[in-house]
Protein backbone atom coordinates (compact mmCIF):
# COMPACT_ATOMS: atom_id res chain seq x y z
CA UNK A 1 0.00 0.00 0.00
CA UNK A 2 1.46 3.52 -1.03
CA UNK A 3 1.74 6.36 1.65
CA UNK A 4 -1.03 8.02 0.39
CA UNK A 5 -3.89 4.82 0.46
CA UNK A 6 -2.72 4.78 4.24
CA UNK A 7 -6.07 4.91 5.70
CA UNK A 8 -7.14 5.07 9.15
CA UNK A 9 -10.78 4.67 9.39
CA UNK A 10 -13.24 5.89 11.75
CA UNK A 11 -16.19 3.54 13.66
CA UNK A 12 -18.88 4.53 14.97
CA UNK A 13 -19.51 1.66 17.26
CA UNK A 14 -23.79 2.11 17.90
CA UNK A 15 -25.81 0.41 19.76
CA UNK A 16 -28.34 -0.54 17.00
CA UNK A 17 -26.50 0.32 13.91
CA UNK A 18 -22.66 0.77 12.92
CA UNK A 19 -20.84 2.49 10.32
CA UNK A 20 -16.96 2.91 9.36
CA UNK A 21 -15.75 5.75 6.96
CA UNK A 22 -12.32 7.18 5.80
CA UNK A 23 -10.83 10.21 4.40
CA UNK A 24 -10.83 10.34 0.70
CA UNK A 25 -7.97 11.36 -1.81
CA UNK A 26 -9.55 14.75 -2.14
CA UNK A 27 -9.30 15.53 1.50
CA UNK A 28 -13.50 14.23 2.37
CA UNK A 29 -14.84 11.91 4.81
CA UNK A 30 -17.03 9.31 3.36
CA UNK A 31 -19.06 6.76 4.79
CA UNK A 32 -17.83 3.02 3.17
CA UNK A 33 -21.12 0.65 2.61
CA UNK A 34 -20.52 -2.63 3.88
CA UNK A 35 -21.12 -5.97 1.10
CA UNK A 36 -24.83 -6.01 1.64
CA UNK A 37 -24.13 -2.07 0.21
CA UNK A 38 -25.87 -0.59 3.07
CA UNK A 39 -24.46 2.19 4.52
CA UNK A 40 -25.29 1.40 8.40
CA UNK A 41 -24.74 -2.27 9.22
CA UNK A 42 -27.18 -3.76 11.98
CA UNK A 43 -25.21 -4.01 15.42
CA UNK A 44 -26.36 -7.61 16.14
CA UNK A 45 -24.67 -10.78 15.50
CA UNK A 46 -26.09 -14.17 15.38
CA UNK A 47 -23.81 -17.08 16.73
CA UNK A 48 -24.57 -19.48 13.58
CA UNK A 49 -22.78 -23.08 14.63
CA UNK A 50 -18.72 -22.28 14.68
CA UNK A 51 -19.54 -18.85 12.10
CA UNK A 52 -20.36 -15.38 13.30
CA UNK A 53 -22.59 -13.37 11.01
CA UNK A 54 -22.80 -9.66 11.24
CA UNK A 55 -25.73 -7.52 10.04
CA UNK A 56 -29.34 -7.52 8.51
CA UNK A 57 -29.13 -11.47 8.10
CA UNK A 58 -28.13 -11.54 12.05
CA UNK A 59 -30.86 -9.17 13.22
CA UNK A 60 -33.36 -11.97 10.52
CA UNK A 61 -32.04 -14.62 12.14
CA UNK A 62 -32.99 -13.21 15.68
CA UNK A 63 -36.70 -14.16 14.62
CA UNK A 64 -36.03 -17.55 13.88
CA UNK A 65 -32.75 -18.32 16.56
CA UNK A 66 -33.49 -15.85 19.57
CA UNK A 67 -31.02 -17.87 21.65
CA UNK A 68 -28.25 -17.36 19.36
CA UNK A 69 -28.62 -13.97 18.57
CA UNK A 70 -26.74 -11.03 20.60
CA UNK A 71 -28.09 -7.48 20.27
CA UNK A 72 -27.96 -4.04 21.81
CA UNK A 73 -24.45 -5.58 23.18
CA UNK A 74 -23.09 -1.50 24.16
CA UNK A 75 -25.62 -1.12 26.84
CA UNK A 76 -23.43 -4.20 28.57
CA UNK A 77 -19.92 -2.43 27.75
CA UNK A 78 -17.97 -2.73 31.10
CA UNK A 79 -20.40 -4.84 32.91
CA UNK A 80 -18.29 -7.34 34.86
CA UNK A 81 -20.97 -10.19 34.80
CA UNK A 82 -21.86 -10.19 31.46
CA UNK A 83 -21.41 -13.34 29.98
CA UNK A 84 -23.24 -14.72 26.48
CA UNK A 85 -23.35 -18.68 26.67
CA UNK A 86 -23.08 -20.33 23.27
CA UNK A 87 -22.14 -23.94 22.79
CA UNK A 88 -20.63 -24.24 25.70
CA UNK A 89 -18.32 -21.26 25.32
CA UNK A 90 -18.60 -17.87 27.06
CA UNK A 91 -18.00 -14.59 25.14
CA UNK A 92 -17.72 -11.20 26.60
CA UNK A 93 -19.33 -7.94 25.61
CA UNK A 94 -16.08 -6.81 24.07
CA UNK A 95 -15.19 -10.02 21.98
CA UNK A 96 -18.95 -9.64 20.49
CA UNK A 97 -18.52 -5.98 19.85
CA UNK A 98 -15.21 -7.24 18.07
CA UNK A 99 -17.46 -9.29 15.63
CA UNK A 100 -19.12 -5.92 14.53
CA UNK A 101 -15.93 -4.13 14.38
CA UNK A 102 -14.13 -7.17 11.83
CA UNK A 103 -17.40 -7.32 9.60
CA UNK A 104 -17.74 -3.32 9.09
CA UNK A 105 -13.37 -2.98 9.00
CA UNK A 106 -13.60 -6.10 6.49
CA UNK A 107 -16.57 -4.97 3.70
CA UNK A 108 -14.89 -1.49 4.08
CA UNK A 109 -11.53 -3.04 2.54
CA UNK A 110 -13.63 -5.31 0.06
CA UNK A 111 -14.97 -2.09 -1.13
CA UNK A 112 -12.04 -0.09 -1.72
CA UNK A 113 -9.66 -2.60 -2.83
CA UNK A 114 -7.22 -2.62 -0.10
CA UNK A 115 -6.08 -5.18 2.62
CA UNK A 116 -3.89 -4.93 5.62
CA UNK A 117 -5.58 -2.32 7.83
CA UNK A 118 -3.98 -1.32 10.96
CA UNK A 119 -4.87 1.41 12.75
CA UNK A 120 -8.81 2.69 13.83
CA UNK A 121 -10.42 5.00 15.80
CA UNK A 122 -13.94 4.27 17.76
CA UNK A 123 -16.49 6.22 19.00
CA UNK A 124 -18.64 5.98 22.16
CA UNK A 125 -20.78 7.77 24.50
CA UNK A 126 -19.29 11.12 25.52
CA UNK A 127 -20.95 9.46 29.27
CA UNK A 128 -18.78 6.92 29.41
CA UNK A 129 -16.88 6.08 32.05
CA UNK A 130 -13.48 4.25 32.48
CA UNK A 131 -14.77 1.05 32.53
CA UNK A 132 -16.82 1.87 29.11
CA UNK A 133 -14.53 3.29 27.64
CA UNK A 134 -11.49 0.37 28.13
CA UNK A 135 -14.10 -2.08 27.29
CA UNK A 136 -14.55 -0.41 23.63
CA UNK A 137 -10.97 -0.03 23.12
CA UNK A 138 -9.88 -3.77 23.76
CA UNK A 139 -13.58 -5.07 21.50
CA UNK A 140 -10.70 -3.01 18.64
CA UNK A 141 -8.13 -4.82 20.30
CA UNK A 142 -9.65 -8.20 20.25
CA UNK A 143 -10.94 -7.68 16.69
CA UNK A 144 -7.25 -7.49 15.91
CA UNK A 145 -6.75 -3.15 14.87
CA UNK A 146 -4.70 -0.68 16.81
CA UNK A 147 -7.14 1.64 18.35
CA UNK A 148 -5.00 5.14 17.81
CA UNK A 149 -7.73 6.97 20.14
CA UNK A 150 -11.11 6.56 21.44
CA UNK A 151 -13.35 10.02 21.14
CA UNK A 152 -16.76 10.67 21.83
CA UNK A 153 -19.45 10.77 19.66
CA UNK A 154 -20.63 14.12 19.91
CA UNK A 155 -17.22 15.48 19.61
CA UNK A 156 -16.42 13.34 16.53
CA UNK A 157 -20.16 15.01 15.22
CA UNK A 158 -18.73 18.70 16.08
CA UNK A 159 -15.95 17.64 14.12
CA UNK A 160 -17.75 16.20 10.99
CA UNK A 161 -19.62 19.73 11.65
CA UNK A 162 -17.04 21.84 11.68
CA UNK A 163 -14.92 20.95 8.97
CA UNK A 164 -18.29 20.62 6.81
CA UNK A 165 -20.79 23.11 7.57
CA UNK A 166 -19.81 25.72 9.86
CA UNK A 167 -18.37 28.67 8.29
CA UNK A 168 -18.22 31.09 11.47
CA UNK A 169 -17.26 31.15 15.29
CA UNK A 170 -20.07 29.57 16.55
CA UNK A 171 -21.08 27.70 20.10
CA UNK A 172 -23.58 24.26 19.54
CA UNK A 173 -25.38 22.21 21.08
CA UNK A 174 -24.89 18.43 19.91
CA UNK A 175 -28.20 16.52 21.00
CA UNK A 176 -26.98 13.27 20.16
CA UNK A 177 -29.87 10.62 20.47
CA UNK A 178 -28.52 6.89 19.45
CA UNK A 179 -30.27 3.66 19.13
CA UNK A 180 -29.27 3.02 23.30
CA UNK A 181 -27.32 5.92 24.23
CA UNK A 182 -28.41 9.86 24.52
CA UNK A 183 -25.55 12.72 24.90
CA UNK A 184 -26.02 16.36 25.08
CA UNK A 185 -22.77 18.14 24.34
CA UNK A 186 -21.96 22.05 24.46
CA UNK A 187 -19.13 22.80 21.95
CA UNK A 188 -17.07 25.93 20.55
CA UNK A 189 -16.33 25.65 17.41
CA UNK A 190 -13.60 27.76 15.57
CA UNK A 191 -13.47 26.46 12.21
CA UNK A 192 -9.86 25.69 10.97
CA UNK A 193 -8.84 26.27 14.35
CA UNK A 194 -10.43 24.43 17.44
CA UNK A 195 -13.06 22.75 18.37
CA UNK A 196 -13.74 23.02 22.13
CA UNK A 197 -15.98 20.89 24.09
CA UNK A 198 -17.37 22.81 27.09
CA UNK A 199 -19.76 20.40 28.83
CA UNK A 200 -21.12 17.52 28.55
CA UNK A 201 -24.13 15.49 29.52
CA UNK A 202 -26.67 12.64 29.19
CA UNK A 203 -27.63 9.03 29.74
CA UNK A 204 -25.96 5.78 28.06
CA UNK A 205 -29.10 4.05 29.16
CA UNK A 206 -31.66 5.83 26.73
CA UNK A 207 -32.20 5.82 23.35
CA UNK A 208 -34.62 4.41 20.75
CA UNK A 209 -34.19 1.39 21.75
CA UNK A 210 -36.33 2.74 24.94
CA UNK A 211 -39.03 4.16 22.62
CA UNK A 212 -39.18 0.92 20.64
CA UNK A 213 -40.23 -1.00 23.96
CA UNK A 214 -42.85 1.35 24.99
CA UNK A 215 -44.53 0.16 21.20
CA UNK A 216 -43.86 -3.31 22.37
CA UNK A 217 -45.24 -2.59 25.82
CA UNK A 218 -48.40 -1.52 24.18
CA UNK A 219 -48.77 -3.76 21.67
CA UNK A 220 -49.09 -6.61 24.27
CA UNK A 221 -51.37 -4.33 26.06
CA UNK A 222 -53.51 -4.04 22.63
CA UNK A 223 -52.93 -7.72 22.02
CA UNK A 224 -53.96 -8.31 25.91
CA UNK A 225 -57.14 -6.31 25.48
CA UNK A 226 -58.38 -7.54 21.86
CA UNK A 227 -57.71 -11.68 22.79
CA UNK A 228 -59.25 -11.25 26.51
CA UNK A 229 -55.68 -12.81 27.48
CA UNK A 230 -53.47 -11.85 30.49
CA UNK A 231 -50.82 -14.26 29.39
CA UNK A 232 -46.96 -11.93 29.08
CA UNK A 233 -46.69 -12.49 25.60
CA UNK A 234 -43.20 -11.19 25.80
CA UNK A 235 -42.04 -14.73 27.82
CA UNK A 236 -42.18 -16.69 24.53
CA UNK A 237 -38.79 -15.72 23.16
CA UNK A 238 -40.10 -16.08 19.61
CA UNK A 239 -42.81 -13.46 20.19
CA UNK A 240 -40.66 -10.87 22.37
CA UNK A 241 -38.18 -10.86 18.84
CA UNK A 242 -41.38 -10.83 16.87
CA UNK A 243 -42.74 -7.91 18.65
CA UNK A 244 -38.56 -6.16 18.64
CA UNK A 245 -38.69 -6.27 15.06
CA UNK A 246 -42.21 -4.76 14.15
CA UNK A 247 -41.90 -1.68 16.93
CA UNK A 248 -38.34 -0.43 14.74
CA UNK A 249 -40.24 -0.55 12.21
CA UNK A 250 -43.36 0.88 12.99
CA UNK A 251 -41.06 4.40 14.56
CA UNK A 252 -39.71 4.18 11.36
CA UNK A 253 -42.80 4.70 9.58
CA UNK A 254 -43.89 6.79 11.90
CA UNK A 255 -41.54 9.58 11.03
CA UNK A 256 -42.86 9.74 7.90
CA UNK A 257 -47.04 8.59 8.15
CA UNK A 258 -49.46 9.47 11.20
CA UNK A 259 -50.35 5.80 11.88
CA UNK A 260 -49.26 1.83 10.68
CA UNK A 261 -50.72 -0.96 11.14
CA UNK A 262 -48.89 -3.94 13.47
CA UNK A 263 -49.57 -7.56 12.93
CA UNK A 264 -49.05 -9.23 16.66
CA UNK A 265 -49.07 -13.21 16.09
CA UNK A 266 -48.80 -15.24 19.21
CA UNK A 267 -49.54 -18.64 19.98
CA UNK A 268 -52.02 -18.71 16.80
CA UNK A 269 -53.51 -15.90 17.44
CA UNK A 270 -53.23 -13.01 14.99
CA UNK A 271 -54.34 -9.49 16.05
CA UNK A 272 -53.74 -5.98 13.62
CA UNK A 273 -53.35 -3.24 15.38
CA UNK A 274 -53.17 0.27 14.47
CA UNK A 275 -50.21 2.69 15.57
CA UNK A 276 -50.85 6.63 15.94
CA UNK A 277 -48.63 8.69 15.98
CA UNK A 278 -50.04 10.38 18.55
CA UNK A 279 -50.15 7.68 21.07
CA UNK A 280 -46.60 7.06 20.17
CA UNK A 281 -45.98 10.32 21.46
CA UNK A 282 -47.81 9.58 24.36
CA UNK A 283 -46.76 6.74 25.56
CA UNK A 284 -43.07 8.14 24.97
CA UNK A 285 -43.40 11.90 26.33
CA UNK A 286 -41.29 10.87 29.73
CA UNK A 287 -38.48 9.39 27.67
CA UNK A 288 -38.44 13.19 25.81
CA UNK A 289 -38.70 14.93 28.50
CA UNK A 290 -35.73 13.00 30.54
CA UNK A 291 -33.51 14.29 26.99
CA UNK A 292 -34.61 17.92 27.62
CA UNK A 293 -34.20 17.59 32.12
CA UNK A 294 -30.75 16.51 31.17
CA UNK A 295 -30.04 19.48 28.79
CA UNK A 296 -31.28 22.09 31.24
CA UNK A 297 -28.54 19.98 33.60
CA UNK A 298 -25.86 20.34 31.25
CA UNK A 299 -26.86 24.73 30.37
CA UNK A 300 -26.27 25.24 34.21
CA UNK A 301 -23.01 23.57 34.39
CA UNK A 302 -21.80 25.65 31.19
CA UNK A 303 -23.19 28.81 33.10
CA UNK A 304 -20.57 28.00 35.66
CA UNK A 305 -18.24 28.35 33.08
CA UNK A 306 -19.38 31.40 31.47
CA UNK A 307 -21.33 30.03 28.46
CA UNK A 308 -24.98 31.83 28.90
CA UNK A 309 -25.80 31.08 25.47
CA UNK A 310 -25.55 29.27 22.30
CA UNK A 311 -25.91 29.65 18.48
CA UNK A 312 -27.00 26.67 17.09
CA UNK A 313 -28.92 23.09 17.83
CA UNK A 314 -27.74 19.89 15.97
CA UNK A 315 -29.28 16.92 15.76
CA UNK A 316 -27.28 13.73 15.33
CA UNK A 317 -28.24 10.21 16.18
CA UNK A 318 -30.95 7.99 14.00
CA UNK A 319 -33.35 8.71 16.93
CA UNK A 320 -33.11 12.49 16.28
CA UNK A 321 -35.14 11.54 13.08
CA UNK A 322 -38.71 11.18 15.01
CA UNK A 323 -40.74 14.45 14.64
CA UNK A 324 -41.47 14.64 18.34
CA UNK A 325 -37.75 15.49 19.28
CA UNK A 326 -37.62 18.46 16.27
CA UNK A 327 -41.24 19.61 17.62
CA UNK A 328 -40.23 19.51 21.15
CA UNK A 329 -36.45 21.05 21.13
CA UNK A 330 -38.22 24.08 18.90
CA UNK A 331 -40.76 25.00 21.68
CA UNK A 332 -38.31 24.54 24.68
CA UNK A 333 -35.54 26.77 23.27
CA UNK A 334 -37.32 28.93 20.08
CA UNK A 335 -34.89 27.78 18.28
CA UNK A 336 -35.24 25.05 15.12
CA UNK A 337 -32.65 22.46 15.61
CA UNK A 338 -30.55 21.42 12.32
CA UNK A 339 -30.36 17.47 11.37
CA UNK A 340 -26.75 16.98 10.53
CA UNK A 341 -26.34 13.79 8.86
CA UNK A 342 -27.83 11.41 11.82
CA UNK A 343 -26.40 8.11 10.26
CA UNK A 344 -23.23 9.69 9.52
CA UNK A 345 -21.35 12.19 11.06
CA UNK A 346 -20.02 10.47 13.64
CA UNK A 347 -18.31 8.02 11.40
CA UNK A 348 -17.20 11.08 9.00
CA UNK A 349 -16.00 13.15 12.35
CA UNK A 350 -13.96 9.73 13.87
CA UNK A 351 -12.23 9.31 10.04
CA UNK A 352 -11.31 13.26 9.93
CA UNK A 353 -9.57 12.58 13.21
CA UNK A 354 -7.89 9.18 12.10
CA UNK A 355 -6.69 11.61 9.18
CA UNK A 356 -5.27 14.29 11.17
CA UNK A 357 -3.31 11.66 13.46
CA UNK A 358 -2.58 10.28 10.42
CA UNK A 359 -0.66 13.15 8.64
CA UNK A 360 0.71 14.40 12.33
CA UNK A 361 2.67 10.96 12.13
CA UNK A 362 3.57 12.00 8.93
CA UNK A 363 4.82 15.88 9.68
CA UNK A 364 6.79 14.57 12.86
CA UNK A 365 8.77 12.30 10.89
CA UNK A 366 9.60 14.75 8.09
CA UNK A 367 10.63 17.46 11.20
CA UNK A 368 12.44 14.87 12.76
CA UNK A 369 14.42 14.23 9.31
CA UNK A 370 15.19 17.97 9.02
CA UNK A 371 15.88 18.30 12.59
CA UNK A 372 18.00 15.00 13.38
CA UNK A 373 16.24 14.40 16.27
CA UNK A 374 14.41 11.29 17.18
CA UNK A 375 10.46 11.82 17.38
CA UNK A 376 10.52 11.24 20.50
CA UNK A 377 12.65 14.54 21.14
CA UNK A 378 10.44 17.02 18.95
CA UNK A 379 8.84 18.22 22.36
CA UNK A 380 12.29 20.12 23.10
CA UNK A 381 12.11 22.22 19.68
CA UNK A 382 11.47 25.78 20.21
CA UNK A 383 8.26 27.14 18.43
CA UNK A 384 10.76 29.63 16.34
CA UNK A 385 12.93 26.13 15.68
CA UNK A 386 9.91 24.34 14.92
CA UNK A 387 8.07 27.46 12.88
CA UNK A 388 11.94 27.13 10.54
CA UNK A 389 11.16 23.88 9.11
CA UNK A 390 7.67 23.52 9.49
CA UNK A 391 6.83 25.18 5.94
CA UNK A 392 8.82 23.03 4.13
CA UNK A 393 7.64 19.92 5.88
CA UNK A 394 4.09 20.79 5.05
CA UNK A 395 4.98 20.77 1.06
CA UNK A 396 7.09 17.75 1.67
CA UNK A 397 3.98 15.48 3.18
CA UNK A 398 1.54 17.09 0.68
CA UNK A 399 3.93 15.94 -2.14
CA UNK A 400 4.19 12.09 -0.56
CA UNK A 401 0.62 11.78 0.34
CA UNK A 402 -1.04 13.47 -2.62
CA UNK A 403 -3.06 15.98 -0.80
CA UNK A 404 -3.11 19.43 -0.83
CA UNK A 405 -1.09 21.84 1.79
CA UNK A 406 -4.14 23.75 2.71
CA UNK A 407 -5.62 20.36 3.79
CA UNK A 408 -2.51 19.37 5.47
CA UNK A 409 -2.96 22.70 7.61
CA UNK A 410 -6.81 22.60 7.80
CA UNK A 411 -5.59 18.64 9.94
CA UNK A 412 -3.82 20.87 12.27
CA UNK A 413 -7.53 21.67 14.09
CA UNK A 414 -6.91 21.71 17.53
CA UNK A 415 -9.54 19.26 19.71
CA UNK A 416 -10.18 19.91 23.21
CA UNK A 417 -12.26 17.70 25.17
CA UNK A 418 -13.65 17.08 28.95
CA UNK A 419 -14.08 14.45 30.94
CA UNK A 420 -17.45 13.59 31.58
CA UNK A 421 -17.24 12.06 35.21
CA UNK A 422 -15.51 13.07 38.57
CA UNK A 423 -12.32 11.15 40.06
CA UNK A 424 -11.83 11.44 43.77
CA UNK A 425 -10.59 8.84 46.07
CA UNK A 426 -12.17 8.00 49.78
CA UNK A 427 -11.01 10.43 52.38
CA UNK A 428 -12.95 10.82 56.11
CA UNK A 429 -14.11 14.76 56.88
CA UNK A 430 -13.85 16.44 60.22
CA UNK A 431 -16.43 14.40 61.90
CA UNK A 432 -14.23 11.05 60.93
CA UNK A 433 -17.13 10.15 58.78
CA UNK A 434 -16.08 8.54 55.06
CA UNK A 435 -16.38 10.94 51.71
CA UNK A 436 -15.27 10.70 48.67
CA UNK A 437 -13.19 13.95 47.71
CA UNK A 438 -13.07 14.57 43.91
CA UNK A 439 -9.75 15.52 42.73
CA UNK A 440 -11.13 16.23 39.35
CA UNK A 441 -14.64 17.34 39.04
CA UNK A 442 -17.07 16.12 36.15
CA UNK A 443 -16.93 18.94 32.68
CA UNK A 444 -13.15 19.68 33.42
CA UNK A 445 -10.98 19.74 30.81
CA UNK A 446 -8.52 17.51 29.87
CA UNK A 447 -5.69 16.45 29.76
CA UNK A 448 -5.70 17.60 33.74
CA UNK A 449 -3.16 16.60 36.58
CA UNK A 450 -4.44 17.92 39.84
CA UNK A 451 -2.50 16.72 43.48
CA UNK A 452 -4.12 17.20 46.30
CA UNK A 453 -2.72 16.59 50.53
CA UNK A 454 -4.17 14.43 52.71
CA UNK A 455 -3.04 13.29 56.32
CA UNK A 456 -2.40 10.26 57.87
CA UNK A 457 -5.35 9.06 60.09
CA UNK A 458 -3.32 7.60 63.14
CA UNK A 459 0.10 7.33 64.25
CA UNK A 460 2.50 4.94 63.11
CA UNK A 461 0.49 3.85 60.30
CA UNK A 462 1.67 1.57 57.97
CA UNK A 463 -0.20 1.24 54.93
CA UNK A 464 -2.18 3.82 52.87
CA UNK A 465 -5.07 1.93 50.70
CA UNK A 466 -6.20 4.71 48.01
CA UNK A 467 -9.52 3.57 47.19
CA UNK A 468 -10.33 5.51 43.52
CA UNK A 469 -13.81 6.66 42.90
CA UNK A 470 -15.93 7.51 39.76
CA UNK A 471 -19.14 9.20 40.14
CA UNK A 472 -21.44 11.62 38.23
CA UNK A 473 -21.19 14.47 41.28
CA UNK A 474 -20.08 17.96 39.91
CA UNK A 475 -19.07 18.97 43.43
CA UNK A 476 -15.71 18.35 44.89
CA UNK A 477 -17.36 16.23 48.05
CA UNK A 478 -19.93 13.34 46.77
CA UNK A 479 -21.27 10.36 48.60
CA UNK A 480 -19.65 7.16 48.49
CA UNK A 481 -23.15 5.43 47.89
CA UNK A 482 -23.20 7.12 44.61
CA UNK A 483 -19.80 6.55 43.97
CA UNK A 484 -17.91 3.42 42.05
CA UNK A 485 -14.88 2.10 42.88
CA UNK A 486 -12.37 2.10 39.91
CA UNK A 487 -9.41 0.63 41.25
CA UNK A 488 -6.98 0.41 44.29
CA UNK A 489 -3.27 1.30 45.31
CA UNK A 490 -1.20 0.78 48.10
CA UNK A 491 1.08 3.07 49.73
CA UNK A 492 3.46 1.26 52.38
CA UNK A 493 4.55 3.65 54.71
CA UNK A 494 7.89 4.33 56.79
CA UNK A 495 7.73 3.79 60.72
CA UNK A 496 7.53 6.38 62.94
CA UNK A 497 5.39 8.40 61.56
CA UNK A 498 2.78 10.51 63.23
CA UNK A 499 -1.07 10.97 62.80
CA UNK A 500 -1.73 13.69 59.56
CA UNK A 501 1.44 13.32 57.89
CA UNK A 502 0.60 14.44 54.64
CA UNK A 503 0.65 12.16 51.36
CA UNK A 504 0.19 14.11 48.26
CA UNK A 505 -1.85 12.14 45.74
CA UNK A 506 -1.52 13.12 42.36
CA UNK A 507 -4.00 12.15 39.64
CA UNK A 508 -3.82 12.21 35.61
CA UNK A 509 -5.94 11.93 33.32
CA UNK A 510 -5.87 12.22 29.43
CA UNK A 511 -8.07 13.06 26.62
CA UNK A 512 -9.01 9.77 26.23
CA UNK A 513 -10.30 9.23 29.95
CA UNK A 514 -7.38 7.27 31.11
CA UNK A 515 -6.74 7.56 34.64
CA UNK A 516 -3.03 7.42 36.13
CA UNK A 517 -2.42 8.01 40.11
CA UNK A 518 1.03 8.69 41.84
CA UNK A 519 0.67 8.89 45.62
CA UNK A 520 3.72 9.67 47.66
CA UNK A 521 4.38 10.47 51.58
CA UNK A 522 6.33 13.90 52.46
CA UNK A 523 8.77 12.45 55.17
CA UNK A 524 12.36 12.48 54.09
CA UNK A 525 12.01 9.11 52.72
CA UNK A 526 9.67 10.36 50.60
CA UNK A 527 7.79 6.48 49.22
CA UNK A 528 5.32 6.84 46.27
CA UNK A 529 3.02 4.47 44.21
CA UNK A 530 2.21 4.57 40.60
CA UNK A 531 -0.95 3.23 38.84
CA UNK A 532 -2.43 3.50 35.96
CA UNK A 533 -6.05 2.03 36.59
CA UNK A 534 -7.16 -1.00 34.21
CA UNK A 535 -10.77 -1.33 35.18
CA UNK A 536 -11.46 -5.28 36.45
CA UNK A 537 -14.64 -5.50 34.77
CA UNK A 538 -12.55 -5.38 31.62
CA UNK A 539 -11.87 -8.45 29.70
CA UNK A 540 -7.88 -8.34 30.40
CA UNK A 541 -4.62 -10.93 30.97
CA UNK A 542 -5.15 -14.69 29.55
CA UNK A 543 -9.10 -14.23 28.72
CA UNK A 544 -8.02 -11.62 26.66
CA UNK A 545 -5.14 -13.39 24.63
CA UNK A 546 -7.56 -16.27 24.60
CA UNK A 547 -10.08 -13.82 23.00
CA UNK A 548 -8.03 -12.67 20.31
CA UNK A 549 -6.47 -15.67 19.42
CA UNK A 550 -9.92 -16.98 18.94
CA UNK A 551 -11.25 -14.21 17.36
CA UNK A 552 -8.62 -14.69 14.71
CA UNK A 553 -9.44 -18.20 14.02
CA UNK A 554 -13.11 -17.11 13.77
CA UNK A 555 -14.97 -16.88 10.14
CA UNK A 556 -16.98 -13.54 10.51
CA UNK A 557 -19.48 -12.37 7.91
Amino acid sequence: MSKQMKRIFGIDLGTTYSSIACVDEYGKPIVIPNAENQRVTPSVVFFDGDNIVVGDVAKESSKLYPNDVVSFIKRSMGEPNYLFEHNGKNYRPEEISGFIIRKIVQDAELNLGISGTKDVVITCPAYFGINEREATRRAGEIAGYNVRQIINEPTAAAIAFGSMEAEEEQVVLVYDLGGGTFDITMIDIKPNASIEVICTGGDHNLGGKDWDDRIVAYLVQEFQKTTGSKEDILEDPDTCQDLQLSAEKAKKILTQRDQTPVLVTHAGERVKITLERKAFEIITQDLLERTISLTHEMLEEAGKKGYEYFDEIILVGGSTRMPQVSDRIQNEFSMSPKIFDPDESVAKGAAIYGWKLFLRDEIKEKVAQKTGKDVKELSELSEVELDEVLHEVEHLVADDTGYSVSDIRRSNLRILNVTSKSFGVVAHDSDDKEIVFNLIRKNTNVPVTVTQSFGTAVNNQEIVSIQIMENESSETIAQPDMAVLIGTAVLKLPSDLKKGTPVEITFRLNEEGCLEITAEETSETRRSVNAAIETRSVIQGEELEQAKSRSGKTKVS
